[in-house]
């Protein structure tokens, strides 16, 4: 498939043609990546949904393409919903809810948060794979520090290593630089988010999309490069990254191939 650069409504894009300039609909895509259920905002206007759709099709399948595994997956066996300009919150572009498993973009303002938000969702549904102590809105990057691993899969050993390098230094023995520099930011906000395990590990993962070499989609990630956030050390530096991207890509391409030979 050919990779051609282009801006699509606003949003620059290069990667493979999957549409091949053909319309998809939300339908198509809760039977190609596997979710649940689609609901859509009924302040969403057809011409939005349009609009919307192509995009959203387009970065699940280019998040699905850089992670190397079947389009299902983005739906995380048939338990992630999705919502499309419903249930926002004020301020906020995207977000998802462990209560309900779903995964929730402004009608607006949701571009650049989903390869974050996705994060947070596969988080919360891997949990119960590696952690007997898993509760239902228990999130495994926040569960490692807590609890041993109960399940020693060789995926989830690897899965494992991703969370180490994100919290902890290379000897293990303190907290990484990208987690001092995350308390940081808690001090000068006033708040507990930028250090808690999920969010530094969904913006680990954010940071590792944004970086890769082979695709690059706005309204996938956004808001990583050059931005004042990694200036201010909100996102693992380049050296980390490069590590981080090893890791979590070679988890991902695994986990690929064994439920295509599954699937055989």
């Amino acid at each position: 498939m050919a990779h051609i650069p282009r801006i699509t409504f606003g949003f620059k894009r290069q990667g493979p043609e999957y549409r091949f300039g053909d319309q998809t609909d939300f339908q198509e895509i809760k039977l190609t990546f596997g979710f649940k259920t689609i609901t859509i905002g009924s302040w969403v206007t057809p011409h939005e949904q349009r609009l919307g759709a192509n995009l959203v099709y387009d970065a699940l399948a280019d998040l699905a393409q850089i992670l190397q595994v079947p389009p299902f997956v983005i739906g995380l066996k048939g338990t992630l919903n999705f919502a499309l300009g419903t249930g926002g919150q004020l301020g906020v572009q995207a977000h998802y809810d462990a209560s309900a498993r779903t995964l929730a973009l402004a009608k607006n303002a949701g571009a650049g948060a989903l390869a974050h938000e996705w994060w947070h969702a596969f988080d919360h549904y891997i949990c119960k794979h590696l952690f007997a102590h898993s509760r239902p809105l228990s999130f495994a990057s926040s569960l490692w520090l807590q609890h041993p691993l109960s399940n020693h899969h060789p995926l989830n050993l690897q899965l494992t290593q991703f969370f180490k390098t994100i919290l902890l230094s290379s000897d293990g023995d303190k907290p990484s630089q990208f987690f001092e520099h995350a308390k940081q930011l808690d001090n000068q906000y006033g708040l507990l988010y930028f250090s808690r395990p999920q969010e530094l590990s969904a913006r680990a993962f954010e940071t590792c999309i944004a970086y890769n070499t082979s695709i690059s989609n706005e309204y996938l990630v956004s808001g990583v490069k050059n931005s004042e956030l990694q200036q201010q050390g909100g996102f693992p530096d380049l050296a980390q990254t490069a590590i981080l991207s090893d890791i979590i890509f070679n988890y991902f391409k695994a986990l690929g191939t064994a439920l295509h030979h599954r699937s055989d």
